[in-house]
């Protein structure tokens, strides 16, 4: 592999066998949540390479490992390749009835929330690169508060699946990661051409860009979404139907790429079109068990190959001082920027959507970030200032996967479930 470039079989091939051998040795041995094992052996694997590279020059893992990850380019795997998969088979599994009775609670936090936290990251972000002499102009800051600020629908979903958090506070949790990244990807191009053209941000230009991205995901995914489930309803045949999701979801993302509309949304809403109307009204019982076994063991899959690269992502990141120590000092930033991003719209549509007590800290603990962060920080144009903001986004993915996932699910013990352990029936 060091002599040649490296194919996608190649690269299918290599991820697919340490995930199993990383999955087999977290399950025999560290008894961890599944991806978050994976994303510390990932990064352990990776910092064994880190370590070798700095003992003994021209150290061969290094080189090949290097390499290898140059060639998969995370931010294309996911975005352009995993994510459309992993958003329709998550919202698969999404009480459509549910989210909509908690609507405006998804809407609000999933724009206004991400506005918010883009902003107080950026002032805080902006205070600690003075405060550890960084130069990073406030442009750059609001592209890291924006890249960081979505919670992630892979990390979450993939993490609630497995924390016992109750069922109608999963459903805003899991609601708001599946559409409050689109608005971050927005939100992220904008001030990011802002960022390098040196130029102002014109509200009506956001405006518009969001209404076409978000705005036209939404109807695609009602299209396709709708084509698909017309068409299994018509047949009653389940390998056929399994293809017709593939369809759905391959041939969807990709119109989304062309018509400069946000694939991820469109995907979000072709998966809770086919997950309730699909699975309850187009297929038979056969067919609904083996479409849904189908895409959860896909989920699973493709969850164990991202959650591992993340942590072997760890070669990409620069290791100084200053932006470890940036990385750390902003997972507490971060952290309040949500805590304040989750507090006002909960303030403000309080009256209308009452949250139970114990709501605020599992959307605060629980607003996990991933993938997509990473992938954003790997998008930007190259130099110091990329540098900087992939190591401070990497710490604070690698916290928010290990630390607040596995700890998520005793926070909602905590502050959420009753005292006799019955879950409340309302969040």
């Amino acid at each position: 592999m060091t002599g040649s470039t490296t194919t996608p079989i190649d690269a299918a091939a290599v991820l697919i066998t340490l995930a199993a051998l990383f999955g087999y040795l977290n399950y025999r041995f560290l008894h961890l949540p599944h991806t978050i094992g994976l994303t510390i052996m990932g990064a352990l694997a990776s910092l064994a390479v880190v370590v070798g590279d700095a003992l003994v020059p021209g150290f061969e893992p290094g080189r090949v490992l290097h390499k290898f990850l140059r060639e998969v380019d995370f931010r294309t795997a996911l975005m352009d390749g995993m994510l459309s998969f992993l958003l329709f088979a998550g919202a698969l599994h999404v009480d459509l009835g549910e989210l909509l009775r908690r609507k405006w609670t998804v809407l609000v936090m999933a724009t206004l929330g991400v506005l918010i936290s883009t902003l107080v990251v950026a002032i805080g972000f902006k205070g600690l690169a003075l405060l550890l002499g960084l130069d990073l102009p406030f442009a750059w800051c609001l592209v890291f508060g924006a890249l960081i600020s979505p919670t992630d629908p892979v990390a979450v979903l993939g993490i609630l699946s497995s924390a016992r958090v109750p069922a109608a506070l999963e459903v805003k949790v899991a609601g708001e990661s599946l559409f409050n990244d689109g608005v971050g990807v927005v939100v992220f191009s904008i001030v990011l051409d802002m960022a390098v053209g040196g130029g102002d941000i014109s509200l009506t230009a956001a405006g518009e860009l969001f209404l076409q991205e978000a705005g036209g995901g939404v109807v695609l995914g009602l299209v396709v979404g709708g084509l698909g489930y017309l068409a299994m309803r018509s047949v009653d045949e389940h390998n056929l139907e399994v293809l017709i999701t593939l369809a759905v979801v391959m041939g969807g993302y990709a119109v989304a790429h062309h018509l400069n509309v946000s694939g991820p949304v469109g995907m979000a809403i072709a998966g809770l079109l086919i997950g309730n109307h699909g699975v309850a009204f187009a297929m038979s019982e056969t067919s609904r068990r083996r479409v849904l076994s189908f895409w959860s063991l896909l989920d699973e899959i493709l969850n164990s190959v991202l959650f591992l690269l993340i942590g072997l992502e760890v070669v990409a990141i620069a290791v100084d001082r200053e932006s470890l120590v940036a990385g750390g000092l902003a997972i507490v930033l971060v952290l309040a920027a949500r805590a304040v991003a989750v507090g006002l719209p909960m303030a403000i549509i309080g009256r209308i959507a009452p949250f139970t007590r114990g709501a605020f800290p599992i959307l605060v603990w629980g607003g996990l970030r991933g993938g997509i962060s990473i992938a954003l920080a790997l998008s930007l144009p190259d130099g110091a200032i990329k540098e900087t903001i992939l190591t401070v986004t990497y710490v604070i993915v690698v916290f928010s996967v290990v630390v607040q996932g596995a700890t998520v699910g005793r926070v909602a013990r905590r502050f959420v479930r009753a005292p006799d352990g019955m879950q409340r029936p309302d969040a």
